[in-house]
């Protein structure tokens, strides 16, 4: 470039940096888009060129302008895509640096916390802090430092668009990796989103967690209840990755605590029965519905993990599984067997494969309900709660099946 020709970029760099600095907000918001239309995917040595070697100082001029504007949602989406060309640019540490020092984290993360603010923009901080957090290890540190974990699961919690809340699960799996300092405070802020109302929310709480179980590598035992009481839930995508984590975590320490919870979750307490199990048959089961969904969801992850390993196979018996399910057989004689279907299914098919896996199971039941009853249980398990008597109901409500040591005696 001859001194002619950079003479004449630079006066139209001024001229640009002029226009903005006494630009309107509409002649602002378009400086900006002819920049994001025409910038994308350049290089710093690029932006340096474009910029007659000043690319810093229209990037601090888009910092300055943001965090004076991002309160009130003036072109927030436009000025982080604008800043995310600096951040993503090849050779552009310099300008990740300059960000940083004029305290962008901060800035970023309170965007996401901000309910005024569109989602797009949340969309954008989160894409910025991710590439931030790409840049290594330290700049992971930062983010959790300035109470990042807290705001970006805020962020996926309360976001109505799917595209934010993967956003924001890519955002804080990233923060867990590479990162053993903060890690488990990643892990411990997404077992706090299993309550979230959301199914998506939960679904992709659970994804992260069963990614990050290997990073981890240790169980928090206030993981235990919250991951149970999802198994009320409806969506079958949100089951689904409860049982697979539920898999998982049998492998660590939790493992005796977990299969007391699903079996507990079986036949819950009379106090929080629902009142079918005690009143005339209704055709209003509104109310009663999440918890015989829980019953069938423990019911068939006990049937996965018995048919997986004989070992917890055994251990199941060990709590009484086989008392358990008979109870539930027993209640569904008062049920609606349209609404039932799935728990009698789920429960009839996992006793009959235990009855059958186990002689000593088959002997105790067979003792327990008597012969002829015996025969009609396993001949028809899938709708025995349509053909048996209230008498035979409460026999398996008031069975005393409990098979502790058997196991081992039998094997002797």
């Amino acid at each position: 470039m001859t001194l002619s020709t950079e003479q004449i970029e630079i006066s139209k760099f001024m001229s640009f940096l002029q226009d903005w600095d006494r630009g309107t907000k509409a002649i602002r918001h378009q400086i900006l888009n002819d920049f994001i239309n025409t910038s994308k995917g350049k290089t710093s040595p690029e932006l340096e060129l474009q910029f007659a070697q000043g690319a810093s100082l229209f990037l601090t001029r888009l910092t300055a302008w943001l965090r004076i504007t991002y309160m009130v949602g003036t072109c927030v989406t436009e000025q982080l895509q604008a800043i995310g060309i600096f951040l993503s640019a090849a050779s552009g540490h310099r300008y990740l640096i300059e960000i940083l020092e004029v305290g962008g984290i901060l800035t970023l993360l309170e965007i996401l916390r901000l309910k005024q603010l569109q989602e797009d923009a949340k969309q954008e901080a989160l894409k910025l802090l991710t590439i931030i957090a790409n840049a290594g290890r330290k700049y992971k540190e930062l983010i959790c430092e300035s109470y990042g974990v807290r705001n970006i699961a805020e962020c996926l919690a309360n976001s109505k668009l799917e595209k934010t809340q993967e956003q924001a699960q890519i955002l804080l799996e990233l923060l867990a990796q590479g990162n053993p300092k903060y890690q488990l405070q990643v892990y411990k802020g997404l077992i706090a989103l299993l309550p979230c109302t959301s199914p998506k929310v939960q679904q992709m709480a659970l994804q992260a967690l069963r990614t990050l179980q290997s990073i981890v590598k240790i169980v928090h035992p206030c993981i235990v209840d919250p991951l149970l009481n999802i198994l009320r839930t409806i969506h079958y995508e949100v089951q689904y990755e409860v049982i697979e984590f539920i898999k998982v975590l049998l492998n660590y320490k939790v493992r005796q605590a977990l299969l007391e919870g699903v079996v507990a979750r079986l036949t819950p307490s009379t106090e929080n029965q629902p009142k079918i199990f005690h009143d005339e048959p209704t055709s209003n089961l509104a109310e009663s519905s999440p918890l015989y969904v829980q019953q069938a969801a423990a019911a068939k992850v006990i049937g996965i993990i018995i048919k997986e390993s004989t070992e917890i196979a055994e251990e199941m018996l060990q709590l009484r599984v086989v008392h358990h399910l008979m109870i539930v057989m027993g209640n569904l004689e008062y049920a609606s067997s349209q609404k039932q279907a799935c728990l009698t299914l789920e429960v009839s098919i996992y006793e009959s494969y235990l009855i059958h896996t186990f002689p000593v199971v088959e002997e105790h039941v067979r003792q327990a309900i008597g012969e002829s009853f015996y025969e009609l249980y396993m001949k028809h398990p899938e709708n025995l709660y349509l053909k048996m008597d209230s008498i035979q109901a409460a026999v398996l409500v008031n069975n005393k099946v409990n098979i502790p040591g058997s196991i081992e005696a039998a094997a002797e």
